[in-house]
């Protein structure tokens, strides 16, 4: 079983830079129909953000018999995910997030180090550590620390293009919108290209909330208007479970 050592969580940081979040985050399984009525109904209340749909493309770090992942659907109190993250695939110079993320007792910590796609490849292949800000060298320590620990190695390419709104009265409430859920176990690497399998077979979407204190009443009453309920649903866990299975029927 891999170490969970150095596996403190730290919540005295706060989220000047945007490098660490805490907060309570929901999922929902919807179908298109639900997801297009949701979005019509939200115009009233959020604001797309200034990105629009984007892409969001990862590469998640696991050990050689996927350990993580495996501990992680037990559903424990505790649990951490380090993944690289990305907005469309990068060049060698934008900027990329090398990520640590922490969920305990439903609630999502995460740090993470933002750097060049170039500068975070030197340090995953040749461990060369970039400039860092006196903050980001304790996040780096962390993320290096549990890297190290566990023997981690980039396991999984995973994507989806993602719609964000932001509530018009309360901004640090988030809702995002995930489709075409892909990914793939070869050719482990962002500059590979943006192509992987599709998990789902119909057009269905996964809707997240992020949630630092309440949920808006009005959102509230939607859900429930349109039968909309929370699940739990690990992208990562998710893709590792189907692919498993298809390998165990080779």
């Amino acid at each position: 079983m891999f170490s969970q050592f150095h596996s403190r969580i730290d919540v005295d940081m706060e989220n000047k830079n945007g490098l660490f979040f805490q907060r309570t985050e929901k999922k929902y399984l919807l179908t298109k129909e639900q997801a297009d009525s949701l979005l019509f109904a939200c115009r009233e209340h959020t604001t797309q953000d200034v990105y629009g749909k984007y892409t969001i493309c990862n590469i998640y770090f696991d050990t050689d018999d996927f350990s993580l992942i495996r501990y992680s659907l037990e559903k424990p109190a505790f649990k951490q995910k380090l993944r690289l993250r990305s907005y469309g695939i990068p060049t060698a110079d934008q900027k990329v997030f090398l990520e640590l993320k922490k969920k305990y007792k439903g609630v999502v910590y995460k740090r993470r180090i933002k750097q060049s796609y170039q500068d975070v490849t030197n340090y995953l292949n040749f461990g060369v550590n970039p400039a860092l800000s006196e903050e980001d060298r304790r996040t780096m320590a962390e993320i290096d620390r549990f890297r190290k620990t566990n023997r981690l190695r980039a396991k999984v390419y995973l994507a989806y293009d993602r719609i964000a709104l932001v509530d018009k009265e309360k901004e640090n409430f988030r809702i995002t919108m995930d489709s075409d859920l892909r990914s793939r176990f070869d050719r482990v690497s962002l500059e590979e290209g943006d192509f992987g399998d599709l998990y789902f077979e119909k057009d269905e979407k996964i809707m997240e909330i992020k949630i630092p204190d309440s949920v808006p009443i009005w959102f509230v009453r939607l859900l429930d208007e349109l039968n909309i309920y929370p699940v739990s649903f690990s992208k990562y866990g998710r893709v590792y479970e189907k692919n498993r299975r298809r390998t165990l029927s080779l």
